[in-house]
């Protein structure tokens, strides 16, 4: 508020060096003169200051004036001397300043006032009282200064009027405070009175509107008490409580409270909408709650006041069942089949919860599942206290029939028709996704299939495999979403199934997992090596368990740096649990870590060191296999290649040696005798031929008829020729019954095809006493013939006795033996004596 009259203020100039002084004071030398030192903020301010005239000064004197650090224009006063002088401020716009007048050019005179402003108080608003019964027995008031600031210092004073003993009391609370506690002396707690509050500063006053009240109606009441709870006898659905007020405000009996009780089912989160009101109550009668659930507990409340009194606090709660009865309602059911290993039952799972019209009535209820049998008798499948049961049931069976029971009846039951699993689908792919703190939106993409009739949403925690933990919800044919509730926990998995339901059966579900809410995984699982080779490295680890994952795996990362700080980066699917790092540095030490990552964050694990060998255990292994792979391929080819051409082979290795038991001359031809000795040139002949014929020396001499027999048994040894079988040149052999037999080499010098040499043939006998047959039966050797050509005769007896032919003369056998030459050096011509 604007205030428009001027406001003249007096200073008092004190003078140091030039005023009058006594001994006792110092007469000052300047009057200011004012009318108050407190104007409203933003007035103007007019101020006078008067200089006496016996102060020595000097004849001109020049007066000056400043508002803080700040001048301010002055005038003389008309008709007067310039020992007088006026200053004007047009707003005053601080809360606190000092205005001071001195003279010009000169500290030795001066004099100063300060001046404060602000607003006149605002009447105080929001007056309440309340009684405390607790001892000491008060009553508080309590007020709100205003919403403007007044700048200036404020007195407050609480005004009581009490009408019945008209007593009338003032109280003062400290500066700043805004409440006060009256004491008991001060108030009558069943009597009316009047309450008001003062302010006042300099530059007003005000009052609030008053209140009047009785003290023990604004009492708050401590929270009572419920002494017990308990049913009501003969009157199902009913409770009865027995309360009492707190120790401290025992005493009070009147009927004239008030009080409320609230309730809630014992499992239940949340209280009834509405507390109940019962009206004009003593604390020594009980109240009675009727209207309530059968055989259910209930947890109840209380609060009390004294008619429009604020409520006391709620009490502690206390519990109570009702009287039992009968259940009542249907069940809402799920029921699932599966093959079993043999062909005449099924492996049952059936699942049930309370529907909305379903009443247990019992705090004891049990389930029970039957089926009928005739003649209407009941054949009990399952009898449980839990939410499911399984069971085998025969493939006849096509309903069950489930009862709720309890210690007053058994409901009606409820018939659940079996239906067989259909290896059939009408639905394409699940979502799950939270939906607020409690709850997830559930959605599906279907087709369109004949005979659909609705969905069954079923849903279980994954780290708890029992089966009453396992929940489901059902939704209609055209539904495509649903919001399931329930006690989810965050960062825990749960199983979300979605199965379609068709006339005849249940079709296959689809499953997804899903989270509440997601965090990074608690652990990070240990990185292995498996193996090293030449410039790579295979990394492996196991899998996060499920309880620690927190959050559906996005991948896996594996950060790797060599010693010059290279870093790489490699990220794996959520499904492998291996790695190859590829073009490491070999002889480079590297740094490596992993990094786990849900949709809620990610964790780091520890880091691990390793290097790459240029050559490793592995890289030598492999080496050595395939350079023996390549050597036994090798040999391999080379046997090929030689036994593809055994025969040259074998004639190098193994010669053929003629069997002297069984053997024909014919076939020693030169085309055969090329193999017996081949040489590495097929082009030529053989280099080596026999040259010599050697015999056995016998140790004794044997007996005529031993020689006969030898003769005879020689004849199946036509391989020896003539010379042998009945040659003279045979000094002694023995037959067959003899320990040892003669053993002939043949030796000649030129090939098959050579004249025969000009020297005569030299014969050999060897040393070696090694037998070389021993003839078991006589034989004599055959004659061979051969086949003359050019006129020669055809039959020539070659070896043993015959009858038939004659041999030739020496040249003339020699020309028969051209077709054998390797006989050509048992040729003996005219030779008579050894």
């Amino acid at each position: 508020m604007m205030i428009s009259t001027w406001v003249s203020v007096i200073v008092m100039l004190v003078t140091f060096t030039n005023g009058v002084r006594t001994e006792d004071n110092t007469r000052p030398c300047a009057k200011i003169h004012t009318s108050s030192s407190v104007v409203p903020l933003g007035s103007p301010i007019k101020a006078t200051c008067v200089i006496r005239d016996d102060c020595p000064l000097g004849q001109a004197v020049h007066i000056e004036w400043r508002l803080g650090n700040r001048f301010i224009p002055s005038s003389p006063v008309a008709n007067e001397s310039d020992r007088v002088s006026q200053a004007v401020v047009s707003s005053f716009n601080h809360t606190r300043a000092v205005l001071t007048c001195s003279i010009q050019e000169s500290d030795q005179v001066f004099a100063g006032v300060e001046i404060r402003a602000g607003y006149p108080p605002e009447s105080p608003q929001n007056l309440s009282c309340q009684t405390n019964l607790t001892d000491p027995i008060t009553l508080t008031c309590t007020w709100d200064p205003g919403r403007q600031e007044t700048h200036l210092l404020a007195k407050y004073t609480l005004h009581t009027e009490i009408w019945d003993s008209n007593e009338n009391h003032t109280y003062e609370p400290p500066p700043g405070i805004h409440r006060y506690n009256i004491p008991r002396s001060g108030f009558v707690l069943f009597s009316e009175m009047k309450i008001y509050v003062k302010v006042e500063n300099d530059l007003g006053e005000a009052t609030s509107s008053p209140i009047m009240l009785e003290p023990v109606g604004a009492a708050k009441f401590d929270p009572p008490n419920i002494i017990r709870i308990q049913a009501v006898p003969e009157r199902v659905g009913c409770l009865r409580l027995s309360w009492s007020l707190s120790q401290h405000q025992a005493w009070m009996q009147d009927s004239r409270l008030n009080l409320e009780v609230r309730l809630k089912v014992a499992d239940a989160t949340n209280w009834n909408e509405k507390p109940i009101l019962v009206r004009r109550v003593r604390p020594s009668r009980p109240v009675d709650q009727c209207r309530l659930l059968h055989g259910t507990q209930y947890l109840a409340q209380i609060r009390v006041r004294y008619q429009q009194s604020p409520w006391s606090e709620w009490s502690s709660g206390q519990s109570g069942v009702t009287l039992e009865s009968a259940p009542t309602g249907r069940l809402d059911t799920w029921i699932k089949a599966s093959e079993d290993h043999t062909s005449t039952h099924l492996n049952m799972q059936l699942f049930w919860k309370a529907s909305k019209q379903f009443r247990a009535n019992s705090q004891n209820v049990s389930y029970v599942i039957y089926v009928l049998k005739p003649p209407h008798e009941k054949g009990k499948l399952c009898s449980t206290s839990e939410n499911y049961c399984t069971f085998k049931l025969s493939r006849k069976v096509k309903r069950v029939h489930l009862r709720a029971v309890n210690g007053a009846g058994k409901s009606s039951p409820t018939d659940i028709r079996i239906y067989q699993q259909k290896a059939q689908t009408a639905i394409l792919d699940v979502t799950a996704v939270p939906h607020d703190n409690r709850s997830l939106l559930v959605q599906w993409t279907s087709v369109v299939t004949s005979g659909l009739t609705g969905y069954v949403v079923e849903w279980r925690p994954l780290l708890k495999t029992v089966l009453s933990y396992t929940q489901f919800e059902r939704a209609d044919e055209n539904q495509s979403s649903l919001v399931i509730t329930g006690s989810f926990e965050p960062y825990k998995p749960y199983g979300i199934s979605v199965y379609p339901r068709f006339k005849d059966g249940v079709g296959l579900p689809q499953t997804v997992n899903t989270y509440l809410r997601q965090k990074a995984p608690s652990m990070v699982p240990k990185i292995q090596i498996k193996k090293t080779w030449m410039s790579q490295i295979e990394l492996i680890w196991d899998e996060i368990p499920l309880d620690q994952m927190n959050g559906i795996m996005q991948n896996y990362k594996i950060f790797y740096w060599d010693d010059k700080g290279h870093v790489k980066v490699v990220t794996i699917d959520p499904e492998e649990r291996k790695v190859t790092l590829e073009n490491l540095n070999t002889m480079s030490l590297y740094e490596a870590f992993m990094m786990v990552s849900t949709s809620g964050g990610s964790l780091n694990g520890s880091t691990i060191e390793f290097e790459v060998e240029p050559f490793d255990a592995v890289v030598v292994v492999m080496i050595v296999t395939a350079s023996g792979v390549g050597l036994s391929l090798l040999i391999i080819f080379t046997f090929l290649t030689c036994f593809s051409k055994h025969k040259r082979l074998k004639g190098r290795f193994w010669p053929i040696v003629p069997d002297p038991a069984n053997s024909s001359i014919k076939r020693w031809t030169s085309q055969s005798l090329q193999y017996t000795r081949p040489s590495w040139d097929n082009e030529e002949p053989n280099p080596i031929y026999l040259s010599h014929l050697s015999f056995l020396d016998l140790n004794t001499k044997p007996s005529k008829d031993v020689d006969e027999l030898w003769l005879n048994s020689a004849e199946d040894t036509s391989d020896l020729g003539e010379s042998i079988c009945g040659s003279p040149f045979i000094p002694g052999y023995t037959g067959s019954n003899s320990d040892s037999v003669p053993y002939a080499t043949v030796i000649f010098s030129g090939p098959c095809n050579s004249l025969p040499p000009k020297d005569p043939h030299v014969y050999l006998r060897s040393e070696s006493t090694q037998p070389l047959l021993e003839m078991e039966e006589s034989f004599s050797p055959k004659c061979y013939h051969n086949m003359m050509t050019d006129g020669m005769p055809r039959d020539q007896c070659f070896f043993g006795p015959c009858d038939d032919c004659v041999p030739e003369k020496g040249i003339e056998l020699v020309s028969v033996w051209d077709d054998f030459p390797f006989l050509q050096a048992l040729a003996i011509n005219d030779t008579e004596d050894d």
